[in-house]
């Protein structure tokens, strides 16, 4: 499938439809392109995929509000959005607890898959700028980004202070159901507790119920020497929790942000820097200073420099932030022609165009042989034509 379709119109919903319709609506379209039920079919691998693409998202309201408001822009890439399932085994270690227990199809299929262990709290995402200065020589720096801590006020049971949850009689607090549907018998989450095992009489103030609290947090980071624009650093552990308790953390990535800046360009981790000569400059030859990330140094420009010709300054450029060493800088001079002439000027630059016209330099005088070939050529071919 080359352009994804709209999540809503995959499971087959509208678009105010609810948690618990989008579930059953996935568990039908699970089923029914089920591998196991669709051997050697890649087309029901395809859309089984799909319909988990679109249940992952839809599910989860953070991410179903991001789609709501952009489409797939706002769930694709960024940390926590859409996945791309490149395993079958992935969707089952990802939700199958949605079908119930250890094994999703269990009842339906014999067996087969099972989860690997609880699932991984989702990534959070933070983001850093930096000059060009500070990410040749690396820093430190503190971000702050929002992951969902547990409630201190009910210690992650969601109930108020001083009461309990009470085990969720429709599952005899298992937090699964099973459905029978002629032969086939479904083990599904169970659609009172949602899976949890227990009712909340009371819900806790502080989390409403949810047991996690949202919080701004702190970490500092160590950005190595060299990182380029649109970097991603990982922080291990610093995401948000296991939704079903027992699996780890998710991860903070971190995104670099190099400002570009007024005097050299970054391809990789060379450095370019236009630098202005004077045309006596070009044609004698000269020693002049150009900037680098240590600061000014010595370049010696020789006697006939053409414009644009470009000069390689070894190791100056960026280092490298995983093999070490730098690249270099490359210094592209630029022929700068004055708008204004002090009068001895003017008279000098008359003379030298006087001694120019005198004395043609091979180069023009080939140019200039071709230009009298051109126009005698003419010449001849309109005196033909007169005959």
């Amino acid at each position: 499938m080359s352009q994804k379709r709209d999540y809503y119109e995959v499971l087959a919903v509208e678009r105010t439809a609810s948690r618990d319709e989008i579930s059953v609506a996935y568990r039908k379209l699970a089923i029914r392109f089920h591998p196991d039920k669709n051997p050697g079919d890649d087309e029901a691998v395809e859309r089984f995929k799909e319909a988990a693409e679109a249940f992952e998202v839809l599910s989860d309201e953070a991410k179903r509000a991001r789609y709501d408001q952009f489409g797939h822009a706002g769930v694709d890439g960024a940390a926590g959005g859409s996945p791309h399932f490149t395993d079958i085994n992935d969707i089952f270690e990802a939700f199958g607890d949605i079908f119930g227990g250890g094994s999703p199809f269990g009842d339906l299929f014999g067996g087969g898959r099972r989860r690997r262990g609880p699932r991984r709290g989702a990534d959070v995402r933070a983001d850093v700028s930096l000059d060009l200065f500070e990410a040749a020589r690396g820093t430190k720096r503190v971000i702050k980004f929002d992951r969902h801590e547990i409630c201190q006020q009910c210690e992650g049971s969601g109930a108020k202070p001083g009461t309990t949850p009470q085990t969720c009689h429709l599952c005899g607090g298992h937090g699964q159901v099973v459905q029978s549907s002629g032969v086939f018998r479904v083990q599904t989450t169970c659609p009172q507790c949602r899976g949890t095992g227990s009712l909340i009489k009371e819900a806790c103030a502080a989390c409403r119920g949810k047991g996690i609290v949202l919080q701004n947090v702190e970490r500092e980071v160590r950005i190595p020497a060299g990182v380029d624009d649109q970097t991603r650093l990982r922080l291990e552990g610093e995401g948000e929790p296991s939704p079903s308790g027992g699996g780890m953390r998710g991860d903070c990535y971190c995104f670099v942000h190099v400002k570009e800046h007024e005097l050299f360009r970054r391809e990789g981790q060379h450095l370019i820097c236009d630098v202005p000569i004077t045309y006596p400059q070009a044609a004698l030859g000269a020693t002049i200073q150009v900037p680098t990330l240590d600061g000014p140094e010595d370049l010696v420009i020789p006697a006939g420099t053409q414009p644009h010709d470009v000069f390689r300054m070894r190791g100056k450029g960026m280092p490298h932030p995983r093999r070490g060493g730098h690249g270099d800088l490359l210094v592209q001079v630029v022929v700068e022609v004055p708008k204004r002439l002090e009068p001895e000027q003017e008279e000098l630059l008359r003379k030298l165009a006087e001694l120019e016209h005198a004395n043609v330099s091979p180069h023009r005088g080939s140019f200039l042989e071709k230009l009298k070939g051109l126009f005698a050529l003419d010449d001849s071919s309109g005196e033909d034509a007169k005959n």
